[in-house]
């Protein structure tokens, strides 16, 4: 569920909005005004997208507008239509006509705003004094002093700046929205939190991060060698190069917390955070003990110990990213048995010893860990017995050894299995009875450095699906595409075997 349906407001005792909000979904499918049309991987009680009928959409937007709950500014609007809705909608092909949303608009009544397409600075008007939801997911045009003034809205609940690009930083005036609950900035170019975030006692997730290449200037040589101020620094970066970055000895970005981030106790989410500027940072998150999720990247040899202390002190976390630099994440003594959703990335050293007690892990993702010692027959002894283990994602390099072999009685739970380049593996093989329960199979870029045979596709039992996404580069001789072919084939032969007779679909 996202984290926004309840931010326009509304109380419900003894129930999480999270909980409401579920409750209230599960309401409209059995009324049948959502149908849906995919059940969860992970969970099959869940519901993993829903369609809505044409028919019911657009009488759901009529009703919508009767009753002045919505107000979509949009091509052919006019100017006569009623403007005292709670909730406005701009549309991308709305032409950006000041004079026209402020005669259209009531500002004083206005409770959410969703953007789409180029964003407007009169979009937002001092007059919105009830405001609680701003949603400008991927609105383009948006830059850093059209959120100076962000501080005034003191009823915000839920702020989305996820995919603008643009936006590196973010004003002191944050500190006044005490009653934001959701902070959403995966996506931008901001690489530090102002200090005046530890205000927001009511922030229940915090995500950020954006994974990037490039050699960029590092946020914290200019403010500590130029003794640049934050603004200045991300100020200076904007004009040095596309999308600056925090750049820790690793091609990926993430904001860096300020001090005193132990103080937002109702922390459920954090993610795209890195740790690797000291020791602080990770003691700080060790004292969230209320967290649910936590993405974190920049582990090393240096914070590895400290890391895997603090981890150990989040008994109720739900799912854990980490993406590592040589730390082996070996020393997590108490890991939190609640645990649902593990991604692992970069050089591990080890497969850690303590994944074979997540009894309750449905989810896995290894990615480039072996140019550590991973090595592949250890591992799958390990997760081959996780009793609950329903998603497998394999990529890059995420084993050592020329063989993958799934063999009979591993693996009972896997519904989908993603198979990602792989490095070196050579062959990746089924034996009779392995995956029992195995839905759906991805292989992307298998032909590559010599390409992957894949044996015994067609004695896989449940087998539905088999999607094979394959990205080459032609060189003069054809080899990648006469790989492409020769896997394609491959596929083809087995699935026709298979009595599930099982799609394949390419891409």
């Amino acid at each position: 569920m996202s984290d926004r349906p309840f931010a326009e407001g509304g109380v419900v005792r003894n129930k999480s909005t999270e909980e409401v909000a579920e409750s209230y979904f599960m309401d409209l499918i059995s009324r049948s005004m959502l149908l849906p049309s995919q059940r969860s991987i992970c969970d099959g009680k869940r519901i993993g997208s829903c369609q809505v009928h044409d028919l019911k959409r657009e009488i759901g937007i009529s009703k919508s507008m009767e009753g002045n709950l919505v107000l979509r500014l949009e091509e052919g609007c006019s100017l006569n239509t009623q403007g005292t809705a709670r909730h406005l909608s701009i549309s991308s092909n709305w032409e950006r006509d000041q004079s026209a949303f402020e005669s259209i608009v009531d500002m004083s009544r206005v409770r959410s705003i969703t953007v789409f397409g180029e964003w407007a600075p009169f979009f937002l008007s001092d007059k919105m004094r009830l405001l609680r939801v701003l949603d400008l997911e991927d609105t383009t045009g948006l830059v850093n002093h059209h959120l100076e003034h962000i501080g005034k809205f003191l009823h915000l609940r839920y702020l989305s700046l996820r995919g603008c690009e643009s936006i590196c930083h973010l004003p002191d005036t944050l500190g006044n929205l005490r009653q934001l609950e959701t902070l959403d900035i995966r996506g931008t170019s901001i690489v530090m939190l102002p200090q005046t975030i530890i205000k927001l006692q009511k922030l229940q997730h915090l995500h950020a991060g954006f994974p990037t290449k490039g050699n960029y200037l590092c946020t914290r040589h200019v403010l500590h060698t130029y003794g640049f101020n934050q603004l200045d620094a991300c100020t200076s970066l904007c004009c040095r190069a596309a999308t600056p970055c925090v750049m820790m000895d690793k091609d990926y970005g993430g904001v860096v917390l300020p001090g005193g981030t132990r103080k937002l106790k109702s922390l459920h989410t954090v993610r795209g955070v890195h740790v690797s500027c000291g020791d602080v940072v990770i003691q700080e998150i060790g004292r969230l003990t209320g967290l649910r999720k936590l993405g974190v990247m920049g582990i090393n040899e240096k914070n590895n110990v400290k890391f895997c202390s603090a981890i150990s002190n989040l008994s109720r976390l739900e799912s854990l990213s980490v993406q590592s630099d040589k730390g082996c994440l070996d020393d997590i003594s108490s890991p939190p048995k609640n645990l649902r959703s593990l991604k692992l990335e970069g050089r591990l050293g080890v497969l850690p010893v303590w994944i074979k007690k997540l009894q309750n892990l449905v989810k896995l993702k290894l990615s480039f860990t072996t140019s550590s010692q991973v090595e592949q027959d250890v591992a799958m002894e390990v997760l081959g017995h996780l009793p609950n283990l329903s998603i497998l994602r394999l990529s890059g390099c995420s084993f050592k050894g020329g063989e993958l072999h799934f063999q009979k009685d591993a693996f009972r739970s896997i519904v989908a299995f993603d198979v990602e380049g792989l490095g070196g593996i050579k062959s990746v093989n089924f034996d009779q009875g392995a995956m029992p329960e195995l839905e759906q199979l991805k292989v992307t870029d298998a032909c590559k450095r010599g390409g992957i045979g894949f044996f015994g596709l067609d004695i896989l039992v449940s087998i539905k699906e088999v999607l094979l996404s394959v990205h080459f580069k032609m060189d003069r001789a054809g080899t990648e595409l006469e790989r492409e072919a020769r896997l394609k084939e491959q596929f083809r032969t087995q699935l026709a075997r298979n009595p599930k007779k099982p799609i394949l679909k390419m891409e």
